[in-house]
This record gives C-alpha cells, sequence and structure tokens, in this order.
C-alpha cells in the first residue's frame, strides 16, 4: 500500500505545530484552511507574519513589544510614571490594559527565574527594570504569574527593589468571579483569606 505523502503539506503542519498549544490535529485544519484560501489571501496572510517579524521589537524603556521608537504607553505623557506593574510577557500587557483600570507603566521580563529550565536573573530584563527604577518611581506591581517560578522571580525582584525605598505589592489573588468555594485549592483559598477586603 502506497502512503499518501505531500511534502510542503507535511512541513506546513509541522510549522504550525510548533506553535503553543496547537497539536496535531488543529495543526492539520490549519494547514488544510490555508490550502483552501485564495491565492492572493495566502499571500497576504504570509506577508502579515512577514512585516509582524520585520517591524516589531521591544520598547527600549519597557521591553514590551512595538513597531515605534517608544511602545504606546512609554509614549503616553496621561500615564502615571510613579507606578510600574511588572509582567512576564508582553501578552499580559494587553490583558491588564483590556481590564482598562491601569494607568501606571509597564515593565516587561520576557520570562521567570527557572532553574529547571535554565532561565536565570540574567536571562531576563532585570538590569532594565533597575536602571529606571529612580526617584519618581513609588510603587512596582509585581503582577508575574502564580506559579512557583513568577512568585520566585517576584520575590527575587522585590529583595532587589526594596533597598531602593521602592514600594514593592503583589497582585491579590483569590476565586475568580463566578468560581465555586469548593473547586478552589488550598493556597487560592488562603490568598483569599489573606487579600480581603472591608465592604
Amino acid at each position: 500500500m502506497v502512503r499518501y505523502h505531500v511534502p510542503p503539506l507535511e512541513v506546513l503542519v509541522e510549522k504550525f505545530e510548533s506553535l503553543p498549544g496547537i497539536g496535531h490535529k488543529t495543526a492539520q485544519r490549519l494547514a488544510y484552511h490555508i490550502l483552501g484560501l485564495a491565492k492572493d489571501e495566502a499571500q497576504a496572510f504570509a506577508e502579515a507574519i512577514t512585516q509582524a517579524h520585520e517591524k516589531i521589537h521591544y520598547c527600549p524603556v519597557c521591553c514590551n513589544l512595538t513597531d515605534g521608537d517608544l511602545c504606546p504607553v512609554c509614549r503616553s505623557e496621561a500615564r502615571d510614571g510613579s507606578v510600574i506593574c511588572v509582567v512576564e510577557d508582553p501578552k499580559d500587557v494587553f490583558a491588564l490594559e483590556r481590564a482598562g483600570d491601569f494607568n501606571g507603566r509597564y515593565h516587561v521580563l520576557h520570562g521567570a527565574i527557572s532553574p529547571l529550565s535554565g532561565i536565570g536573573p540574567d536571562q531576563l530584563r532585570i538590569k532594565e527594570l533597575l536602571a529606571r527604577t529612580g526617584p519618581e518611581v513609588q510603587e512596582v506591581i509585581m503582577a508575574t504569574n502564580p506559579t512557583v517560578e513568577g512568585e520566585a522571580t517576584a520575590m527575587y525582584l522585590s529583595r532587589l527593589l526594596k533597598p531602593l525605598g521602592v514600594r514593592v505589592t503583589r497582585l491579590a489573588y483569590g476565586i475568580p468571579v463566578g468560581g465555586d468555594l469548593e473547586y478552589a485549592d488550598e493556597v487560592t483559598l488562603q490568598r483569599a483569606l489573606e487579600g480581603r477586603q472591608e465592604l
């Protein structure tokens, strides 16, 4: 029996499969969808990837993604420069901006300290954070993920920043809106109790 084999299709599936969160079946669906596009649509898709890769770079101040000299947050005169929110990834900035309640500035670390993965402080954008923590900065909010790595990173940064006279805070964690107490783990319940507020 002859095996059905189309090398360019297999390469396309492999490329989609290399993306985070994309399994083999989803990669196949995406590849077949791309093949079903009109030629000009497929070229526009490929061009969008190329343009994004060529034009987007890191902001020299906050290390977020931008296509200009500075990112829109660093460019904005309306943002509060006395508060910096530290996040692990650029997508975390987009999540916080979607919420619309934060009016300070950001700093993107591009990861978290993870010795098991070979990621130490030197691989993160920590030097850039320390360089911008001058007298005008009054508070640094640790918004790293609530994982072992995120917690370790927040604690490491806290030890570096506190001697500089900066107030270091951590995002509150607890029960999500719409969640049930019975499904919450012990750490989440503990954090919810610690972060309780007066009504």
